[in-house]
């Protein structure tokens, strides 16, 4: 008897940051594992979390990202302080984390967190180096989008 795998129909996303693409320029990724706790690990298996207002700064060499709301669960452990806004360390490779502060602190780019997700068994956030957009650039960005849907819509009825 030869047994089958069953397919996970499941996507590896648990979060994503849809706001990132319209307000910034997004030019150089990196992957960056995070450091969490026990209860943050549960509420992003429960898929309690909130990209969309989180941002990467760096500080003494190393990269902590902010905002990233995770709620913890009702069955939270009551000897434990949740904090839904903590402050979490990125972990980078050194040659990463070099290139990310020379663009900061030379070059003025932001650093923006796009996607949260799982890969095997460790959640992994997606970074970008980015630029930000100006409001011309936003609407430029809309119109684009807005030409190239009509343009689908026109080739697909004839």
């Amino acid at each position: 008897m030869s047994k089958k795998k069953q397919n996970k129909s499941t996507s590896n996303t648990i979060a994503l940051n849809k706001k990132a693409r319209h307000d910034f320029f997004l030019e150089e990724k990196f992957e960056a594992g995070i450091s969490l706790q026990g209860w943050e690990i549960k509420s992003i298996r429960a898929g309690k979390v909130n990209l969309s207002d989180s941002h990467v700064y760096i500080k003494d060499g190393e990269a902590f990202v902010t905002n990233c709301k995770i709620q913890p669960l009702e069955s939270a452990s009551s000897h434990v302080i949740c904090d839904p806004n903590r402050t979490k360390k990125l972990l980078l490779k050194r040659r990463e984390l070099s290139t990310l502060i020379g663009s900061v602190e030379r070059q003025g780019y932001t650093i923006v967190a796009t996607a949260m997700y799982w890969k095997k068994c460790w959640v992994k956030l997606e970074i970008y180096l980015a630029k930000g957009k100006q409001s011309h650039d936003k609407r430029d960005t809309i119109k684009d989008r807005d030409w190239e849907r009509q343009k689908a819509r026109v080739m697909k009825h004839g």
